[in-house]
């Protein structure tokens, strides 16, 4: 393979592409290292299924460069195609052919030799061959999902690309799908996915973040959690539901999301000291039933008076003001450092020193 000196598998730079006066794709720039999978996650219309049209050869940027697997995406693109997979979001195999038919066709387009052999063995490796005589349009989402995997790896592409393959797959697919990913992986096949699911972000070795067409933020998924500087809430508490649609207006907050009629998750952007200062505010003034919180420290061990509401902080690991201190210890994962509190009085409720 031509480029088999580099380790990228996608190398790309300022990448640009316009529909008329929408700027779809905005000066995008990445890097994807073989072997890897690297996550590609943004709102709708951000510009990920346009970027994937362009590392894959279907569409011309109108502006930048780049290679795919050593070869120009601009001046080679039937070369990218050959050794690219890609997988729409959209089921695009025929669905009044069976899954089969569908995988033999393919075969043909791409000129494979050994075509029986190689379809009875994508059969296999994606649980098909009990189906394979079923019509393509009679499957449920999951089992199409596993047919455009079948047909877009036939192939053995080095390069895969994946735009939103399990939206509407049930959890179960969902898994399953994820683990062939892996183990295309681990043979040495690049991914580049889009999702909008951040359990499946996780999975992935590397996450790239678009919007409004511009790459905001990359890295692997702790790596961004941590730059985010996100401070995030959860308080329980009567009535909580209509406490956070009433914190959704209140200056300063980004998000308030209720989840249940007793929990309700609170996400703010700033320095930890003055979200607490500006949620404690918030909270005072839409909630006068919330009673005041008493702690008082003991001899090896912290107690707390139930409040009205309860609070548990969680910040990226990056936010400048620190909440934890050895006297205070809190408990970290995924990168994100968590401490309990009660409101209005901000007293921590954490293990004893």
């Amino acid at each position: 393979m031509r480029g088999a000196a580099s380790t990228l598998a996608i190398d790309v730079h300022g990448l640009n592409k316009r529909f008329g006066d929408k700027h779809v794709v905005n000066d995008v720039t990445i890097q994807v290292e073989q072997g890897r999978i690297c996550g590609f996650l943004g709102p709708n219309g951000s510009g990920k299924t346009t970027t994937l049209r362009m590392l894959c050869g279907l569409l011309t940027p109108d502006s930048g460069s780049g290679q795919a697997l050593g070869y120009d995406i601009i001046a080679e693109p039937e070369a990218v195609k050959l050794r690219t997979g890609y997988m729409t979001q959209k089921f695009s195999l025929y669905e009044d052919l069976t899954i089969a038919e569908n995988l033999q066709f393919t075969a043909r387009v791409y000129g494979l030799d050994r075509r029986r052999e190689r379809v009875d063995a994508a059969l296999e490796r994606l649980g098909l061959a009990s189906r394979r005589g079923q019509l393509a349009g009679t499957l449920s989402g999951g089992w199409k999902q596993r047919l455009a995997l079948a047909t877009a790896t036939l192939h053995e592409p080095r390069l895969l690309l994946l735009d939103e393959p399990t939206a509407g797959v049930d959890p179960k697919a969902r898994r399953t799908f994820w683990d062939e990913i892996h183990a295309l992986a681990a043979q040495g096949l690049t991914v580049l996915v889009s999702t909008h699911y951040m359990d499946e972000a996780e999975r992935c070795h590397e996450i790239a973040y678009i919007s409004y067409g511009r790459l905001i933020a990359r890295g692997t998924a702790q790596e961004v959690i941590e730059a985010s500087g996100l401070i995030t809430f959860h308080g329980e508490g009567p009535d909580a539901d209509r406490l956070s649609h009433e914190l959704a207006r209140a200056p300063g907050v980004e998000t308030a999301a209720a989840f249940g009629a007793k929990d309700a998750f609170f996400m703010v952007n700033g320095t930890t000291s003055a979200v607490q200062s500006m949620i404690m505010s918030a909270m005072n003034a839409v909630s006068p039933i919330i009673r005041a919180a008493t702690a008082s420290r003991r001899a090896g061990s912290v107690s707390t008076q139930r409040a009205e509401y309860s609070l548990t902080m969680w910040r990226s690991s990056a936010t400048s003001a620190p909440i934890c201190s050895p006297s205070r210890p809190c408990i970290t994962a995924g990168g994100w450092a968590r401490r309990s509190m009660t409101f209005p009085r901000l007293a921590c409720v954490c293990a004893a020193p």
